[in-house]
């Protein structure tokens, strides 16, 4: 009996491991579970957002900022490590601190079980050596693979929270933590508040600041240089098998040997 195989395009792009288009580059690595995991705790959706599912980070990061604020958690979260236990009673709303709990609970479960899915699919697709096409031109865009610095990534990042994952070509990350980032800072006076301190007016700055929005800030600060410097490095790597596989195909001898 002739054994049947399965078609070569078939094969490969059953589990691709990434995609070059114009809006990202979406591809798959092997990450820790638990780290994804802390980052939903840290933020909702940013392990969904970390992980290439950019439809349900972003609504879930828009809830993160929608029940947050007017459950006042973050002016709760300012009280209690101030010792300020009953003023942190008072301000939080607990209608919506509730509404809060269930979907908190279901970002880490969610993220930890998606980051251990995708790995078992990021070793498949290793191990089955799926290629990828490195370039992609549109109307839209020419996104390509390519070599990048890490370190220019956490640079950018730290100008602005957003640019590092626009310079490693992250449009839909980009685009949202520019916005949040942007929006955040504009309620919280953020900009005021750095004018005041140059200018030695620290009394005009805790007027100033609303630190119901500005808790916001170290979160997306974090994630953002965290976040572009991982991709930027798992990009490189990517770049270097997709060469590899792309030599070895076209100019390595048949006959050389492979070492197991």
């Amino acid at each position: 009996m002739t054994k049947k195989k399965q078609h070569e395009l078939i094969k490969n792009l059953r589990r691709p491991k990434g995609i070059v288009s114009p809006m990202a580059i979406n591809f798959i690595h092997l990450r820790t579970p638990w780290v994804i995991a802390w980052w939903s705790a840290s933020y909702l959706g940013y392990a969904y957002m970390s992980l290439g599912n950019y439809v349900k980070g972003f609504i879930l990061i828009f809830l993160e900022v929608f029940i947050n604020v007017n459950s006042k958690i973050n002016l709760g979260i300012l009280y209690s490590f101030t010792g300020r236990f009953e003023m942190a009673k008072q301000v939080v709303d607990t209608n919506w601190l509730l509404l809060y709990i269930p979907i908190y609970i279901y970002s880490i479960w969610g993220g930890y079980g998606l980051a251990v899915d995708l790995n078992k699919y990021s070793i498949l697709a290793d191990r089955e050596n799926s290629s990828m096409i490195p370039f992609k031109i549109s109307n839209w865009e020419i996104a390509f693979l390519d070599k990048r610095k890490p370190w220019m990534a956490i640079a950018l990042s730290l100008l602005i929270p957003g640019l590092g994952h626009l310079y490693a070509h992250k449009i839909p990350t980009s685009f949202y933590t520019l916005a949040w980032w942007t929006f955040i800072a504009y309620k919280g006076e953020l900009l005021p508040c750095i004018h005041l301190t140059a200018m030695g007016d620290f009394a005009g700055v805790a007027m100033a600041a609303d630190p119901l929005w500005l808790m916001f800030l170290p979160s997306i600060y974090v994630f953002a240089i965290y976040d572009s410097y991982v991709n930027t490095v798992e990009c490189n790597r990517l770049f270097e098998q997709e060469q590899k596989r792309f030599l070895s195909d076209n100019y390595q001898s048949g006959n050389f040997p492979v070492p197991e």
